[in-house]
């Protein structure tokens, strides 16, 4: 067994008991560590199959972004978990039917994929220079030719989500302070500070002056 084979079935079997602590972890904030963990393994099982760029993009957007996002709200709200099992048992066997039928469906579909190429293929792929490129650059390139309407109708989506977003964060409240920067910025001195004029007080002197008189009146 090669040193690849190796380090395969370690992430592997790491990755899958990983996935079943996501499901069976008590605490909400350990599920999603594990789930981190999970994810970690896949991208190493990425990097195996010499496939540098999803492995990055699933650590980055997954990991990074996504994962960091949900520990934040799971540590934020205050979760009760007596009230989430409430009739686990009740509907387990409905679940374990739909999740062995899943199981089934992604058998079938990975082993369809397993299947090695033929001599045919492989002597064309390999004269057409395809093996000798990166799969970064095979990827980029597929995307922005074949697919670029694609790309382009999700990049136009996603920024109209975005704008959305803002000004649904952003509207005017009524029942709030805020200030406006322009004005602040225009603003004059004589605007915010006024000058009084105040009568001189008593020196140190006069009050102890005025405290030995009291005293010889008494």
């Amino acid at each position: 067994m090669s040193v690849t084979t190796g380090m395969f079935y370690v992430f592997s079997t790491i990755m899958l008991l990983a996935a079943f602590r996501v499901i069976t972890a008590r605490n909400p904030v350990h599920a999603v560590l594990f789930l981190v963990l999970t994810f970690f393994q896949a991208a190493m099982i990425w990097m195996l199959l010499k496939a540098e760029f999803l492995s990055i993009a699933l650590v980055l957007v997954y990991v990074g972004a996504v994962m960091v996002l949900f520990l934040f709200v799971v540590m934020m709200i205050d979760v009760k978990v007596e009230g989430l099992r409430v009739g686990f048992w009740n509907h387990f066997p409905l679940a374990a039917l739909v999740g062995v039928v899943i199981a089934l469906e992604m058998v079938a579909v990975l082993m369809g994929g397993f299947r090695t190429m033929d001599s045919a293929d492989s002597v064309n792929v390999a004269s057409s220079g395809l093996l000798q490129t990166s799969n970064t650059r095979e990827l980029g390139i597929l995307m922005y030719t074949q697919y670029i309407y694609p790309l382009e109708v999700a990049t136009a989506i996603l920024l109209v989500a975005m704008i959305a977003a803002i000004a649904l964060t952003l509207r005017t409240r009524k029942d709030t302070k805020h200030t406006n920067p322009s004005d602040q910025v225009r603003v004059k001195a004589r605007n915010r500070m006024t000058v009084l004029k105040m009568e001189t007080t008593s020196t140190a002197a006069d009050q102890t002056s005025v405290a030995s008189n009291v005293e010889t009146k008494a």
